[in-house]
């Protein structure tokens, strides 16, 4: 039996994944201050854009990364 091409994702690859998940960290949250100064809500929206933000992130992995190797 031979062994697979590609045991897993190459470096530029999980380089992309690092960008990624940091632009989909980081946008709801910078959203989430604008909001606040915005509507005068402060906390509030940049907990709300931080919540967003993790939920994106492990989606992205999700759909990227664990169903294409698993």
């Amino acid at each position: 039996m031979a062994p697979p091409s590609s045991a897993g994702p190459s470096g530029s690859e999980l380089a992309g994944l690092g960008m990624a998940l940091a632009a989909a960290v980081v946008l709801p949250m910078v959203a989430g201050i604008v909001l606040d100064g915005v509507l005068h809500t402060s906390p509030l929206l940049v907990f709300v854009g931080l919540a967003v933000g993790i939920v994106a992130a492990v989606a992205l992995v999700y759909v990227r990364y664990v169903k294409r190797y698993w």
